[in-house]
């Protein structure tokens, strides 16, 4: 009998800044290297002969987790790859979702019937996903085999095994990070699926799912993503100064020392060299949530990207939307070459110091402010 077990990777940027990363190449948050640890606890006693991984960096970390107790070597197979989501690679799933709502349905409900420019086909990804694991399988007759491999990479491979057609894929469950399905292959190539997404080796807290509620369904838009927009400061100058205000008054508690046309007029000048250096987020029912003000200059010759302004309304803030916020700095910076992300936070800010360090984020300096010490803190990308 041949075994094959189907992982999906651990938790990476995409799955908590909620922005679409088919192909895109992302990072393993500190979560994914808890998942990775736990994975590879369920697998310690598990006797694996083979082991493969797509080419993206999130599947060949996670494939660390076998290799702790396993001395074999990682093959990168890249035809395991996730779905090229094409020109919806790297954009927020909120923004998606507000824009073209029909296209994201389809892309939930029923792939075979959606299309974007650039996009591989959900029949393609599909054929490609059976040929791949087929070889591999018949490669390893009568071992254990283990591919790490992407959420709907894994998905699409299932329904085929189920004759699950595209438009019944809501019956297949979504895999949380690191989920195991086992597929068990007795004369021939014909699979037997034994079980789908198992998930025993993660306590709640170690769930990337039990943060999120996108993965449950349902007909209204997931109040976890919110959209984008570029606020112009020179147009709407009230609306951005009551954004900075609330910063001010939340850090300081007044706002002695608030200077907004000092603030107002950076926010221009960022602005007009480039429209995404200032953006709200919003909720999908349009209400304004928050806002990230980028300096695209500051820092580029020593290779940071620097964050001025960030801030989610206090209702909000144990929401995760903050983390969404840094996934736009992190998308904008990293696409100009940018290694890390910088900002400050006054010394008794504790509140968003702790937000920033769960981020990454960590002190590298100090800076005087207008009314006491700054901590630099900075964020590796």
């Amino acid at each position: 009998m041949t075994t094959l077990y189907l992982v999906r990777h651990c938790q990476a940027e995409g799955n908590i800044y909620r922005r679409i990363h088919g192909v895109t190449d992302s990072l393993v948050t500190p979560l994914g290297r808890r998942q990775i640890a736990a994975l590879a606890e369920r697998f310690r006693d598990v006797p694996v002969d083979a082991l493969y991984a797509s080419n993206l960096r999130r599947t060949r970390e996670t494939a660390g987790a076998i290799l702790k107790y396993h001395d074999l070597p990682l093959r990168i197979e890249p035809r395991l790859h996730e779905l090229d989501t094409g020109v919806w690679e790297d954009r927020p799933f909120g923004d998606v979702a507000h824009e073209d709502p029909q296209s994201l349905w389809r892309f939930n409900n029923d792939p075979a019937a959606w299309s974007v420019e650039g996009s591989e086909p959900y029949a393609a990804l599909q054929r490609r996903m059976r040929e791949t694991v087929g070889e591999l399988v018949a490669r390893h007759r009568g071992q254990t085999v283990v591919c790490v491999s992407h959420g709907m990479a894994i998905r699409s491979l299932l329904a085929s095994w189920l004759e699950l057609p595209s438009s019944d894929i809501r019956s297949l469950p979504h895999g949380d990070n690191t989920a195991v399905s086992l597929i068990s292959f007795d004369d021939g190539d014909t699979p037997r699926v034994e079980y789908i997404n198992d998930t025993a080796h993660l306590p709640e807290a170690l769930s990337t799912f039990a943060r999120q509620s996108w993965w449950k369904g349902g007909k209204s838009p997931d109040p976890g993503n919110v959209y984008f927009r570029p606020l112009d400061p020179e147009r709407y100058p009230r609306t951005y100064v009551e954004y900075y205000r609330k910063t001010w008054e939340a850090v300081h508690g007044s706002l002695d020392g608030f200077c907004p046309q000092y603030y107002l007029s950076a926010a221009i000048r960022h602005v007009k060299a480039e429209p995404r250096a200032l953006m709200t987020i919003h909720r999908p029912a349009g209400e304004a949530v928050g806002v990230i003000e980028l300096d695209p200059q500051r820092g580029r010759f020593a290779g940071y990207g620097w964050i001025c302004l960030c801030y989610v309304e206090e209702p909000d803030r144990r929401s995760l939307l903050g983390i969404q916020l840094i996934g736009h700095a992190v998308s904008y910076f990293r696409a100009l070459g940018r290694s890390s992300l910088r900002l400050t936070v006054y010394e008794g800010n504790e509140a968003a110091r702790k937000f920033y360090e769960s981020a990454e984020f960590a002190v590298v300096g100090e800076e005087e402010g207008t009314r006491g010490r700054l901590l630099v803190m900075e964020k590796k990308i």
